[in-house]
């Protein structure tokens, strides 16, 4: 079991930056999770954002965002997070980290499923304006 809690979401006027982080109540098994964020913008589903490995390796993204955001972890620290520059309004949304002990597939074809990923937090709102 493992609990997740996002935070730095905010108000920023495009092109800015923000940076969210997620840390995880996993103890010492936090590097056996692999983790994603997806977010949820207003009238619209649930869309993947990145994914990372259990290791830090492998960065995944999203093809709105690549380029411009940036997932890391630190395992030490139990800590994921999401570097976000270049902010469009279209970023608006609310951000959730989700983690996953495996994926049931390859990493590629499965990170940016929902149904993947078994823990999620609770969101944090990010909201670019024009």
């Amino acid at each position: 079991q493992v609990q997740l809690v996002e935070s730095g979401g905010g108000s920023v006027q495009a092109g800015g930056s923000l940076r969210l982080s997620c840390v995880a109540s996993a103890g010492r098994t936090f590097n056996n999770y692999a983790m994603g964020w997806f977010r949820q913008a207003p009238g619209r589903e649930l869309d993947f954002v990145a994914a990372i490995r259990w290791s830090g390796s492998s960065p995944y993204y999203a093809e709105p965002v690549k380029g411009r955001f940036t997932i890391s972890r630190d395992n030490l620290a139990n800590t994921l997070s999401l570097q976000m520059n270049s902010l469009k309004p279209e970023d608006t949304a609310v951000y959730y980290c989700a983690a996953t002990t495996s994926y049931s597939g390859s990493y590629y074809q499965r990170a940016s499923r929902i149904d993947e990923y078994d823990y999620w937090g609770q969101g944090t709102q990010v909201t670019v304006s024009s």
